[in-house]
């Protein structure tokens, strides 16, 4: 094990002052199960009659799966040079603070820690929920209410893993991935019977009916896009990956093409085994798809897409409760999210935050409408993110970096952010999209008093010290 590897759980600072730290524990493994067991979650299961019913046609659709497949790719490949230059944690966030300021940083995590990260939860947990209760409603839509106390129990379950244990939470990350790319290979296996067989009917003609007009393709996108969500959750958790020079890039390099070459034949069995009408009436495709080529074991799918679900819900909270962490201890949000557990070395406090957050956008929330409006917001941050990337490019180039990527990669990224936050609002602009804008925008009048004037600067005190000692927290320093 290298100098780099070894990560004592206590520091001692200045040779007096005892600090914790998060351990390194996130080996290659681990980070391609966090990568992969995260993008291979509902949306794979849900998104693909929304996709189809947005561009109109199977083969407009394959189209957009692998497009998207290759914005993951490029994205990922700009984060993982970020994530040498930059050795912290905290994803778009740090990255953001490094290059452009603290206003877009505090803007990006108000949207982050009230929307965004909440938001992708939500969603994650209603598909769970969809699916784990499919069997049990096979002839009937399943009461509303019961799917969101199920996507509740699920989110709760989820938080206390992570609060428990880090080395617990990448073991179920690691066999969720398995058992999520298990699930895949006997659809894509089944896919391949159907074809041998001559279902090909869905694939005649395949681009008649494309639509080709600028909101379509771009809801198309916020569609497929959503499915490789967490192609840079392992920028969120830099300080706990071991070698992460070597690791970050290897792992994003093994996951999204893996990921994206499952995708594209998934879809594919899809539409050997339905019509695209049926594909698009479909309000669970794989038990749809089971249903159809499985007979009486199709309920094995609604298994599979849960626990799939599930294990993505992992994923995200384990990287999502960092963001909050680390926006904490550069000053950003209250103290007390800036504390890990003094014995398990977990930051429980944010991760406690964040699931309260994400209960209260369940409660309102449907799959579809979660998913655009995640998609509008986290691209607009995405594009000011690569932005900093080229800033560090062309303005300083001496920086050490183990990894680099031609300039002209971040451009193109760059262009398709921009296309895919200015789509839905030229072409058929909807009231919704001004109000996320105004939304992400507000973080300003919180900045201003709070963070750039420090007004009420004890406001939270004895509540942090309450705090402290219930949860049995303390400060943790960073740990690069």
């Amino acid at each position: 094990m290298t100098g780099e590897d070894r990560c004592p759980a206590v520091e001692v600072l200045d040779g007096t002052s005892p600090k914790l730290s998060l351990k390194r524990e996130v080996g290659l493994v681990g980070a391609v199960s966090l990568v992969a067991g995260t993008m291979i979650g509902s949306g794979i299961f849900m998104s693909p009659q929304f996709v189809l019913v947005n561009i109109g046609s199977p083969g407009g659709s394959l189209v957009v799966w692998a497009a998207c497949g290759l914005l993951a790719v490029l994205g990922s490949l700009c984060y993982a040079e970020l994530g040498t230059v930059i050795r912290e944690s905290g994803g778009e966030y740090i990255y953001i603070l490094r290059t452009s300021g603290p206003v877009l940083a505090f803007i990006l995590i108000f949207s982050s820690v009230i929307f965004v990260r909440p938001a992708s939860v939500a969603g994650i947990s209603l598909s769970f929920a969809e699916y784990a209760l499919a069997p049990f409603y096979q002839d009937c839509p399943c009461p509303q209410l019961l799917v969101k106390c199920v996507a509740a129990a699920g989110i709760v379950v989820t938080a206390i893993v992570n609060c428990l244990n880090v080395r617990f939470a990448m073991s179920m990350q690691v066999f969720f991935m398995v058992a999520k790319v298990l699930a895949l290979s006997v659809i894509i296996i089944g896919g391949v019977v159907l074809l041998v067989r001559g279902e090909t009917e869905s694939f005649e003609d395949s681009f008649n009916g494309t639509n080709l007009g600028i909101n379509p393709i771009g809801i198309a996108f916020y569609q497929g896009l959503w499915s490789y969500d967490g192609w840079n959750n392992l920028n969120y958790v830099t300080e706990e990956l071991k070698r992460p020079k070597v690791n970050l890039p290897r792992a994003v390099m093994i996951a999204i093409p893996m990921v994206t070459m499952l995708y594209l034949l998934v879809n594919v069995s899809y539409l050997a085994a339905m019509t695209p009408r049926e594909l698009m009436l479909s309000s669970a495709v794989a038990v749809t798809w089971g249903n159809k080529v499985l007979g009486s074991w199709g309920w094995v799918m609604s298994i599979a897409a849960a626990l799939s679900a599930f294990g993505s819900l992992n994923g995200t909270f384990f990287s999502g409760g960092r963001v909050c962490f680390v926006a904490a201890r550069e000053g950003h949000m209250p103290d007390i999210l800036a504390m890990a557990h003094v014995n398990r070395l977990t930051p429980s406090p944010a991760l406690i935050f964040t699931t309260a957050i994400s209960l209260l956008v369940l409660i309102p929330g449907d799959f579809q409408s979660i998913v655009n409006f995640f998609s509008f917001t986290a691209w607009f941050f995405y594009t000011i993110t690569l932005s900093g990337l080229l800033y560090l490019k062309i303005k300083k180039p001496e920086l050490p970096r183990t990894y680099s990527v031609p300039i002209v990669i971040p451009i193109l990224v760059i262009m398709a952010a921009i296309f895919l936050v200015m789509a839905p609002i030229i072409d058929n602009p909807a009231i919704e999209y001004l109000y996320v804008t105004i939304f992400i925008f507000s973080g300003v009048l919180v900045y201003v008093p709070f963070i750039h004037y420090k007004l009420c600067p004890g406001l939270l005190e004895k509540v942090t010290v309450f705090l402290q000692l219930f949860l049995e927290v303390a400060p943790a320093d960073k740990n690069i």
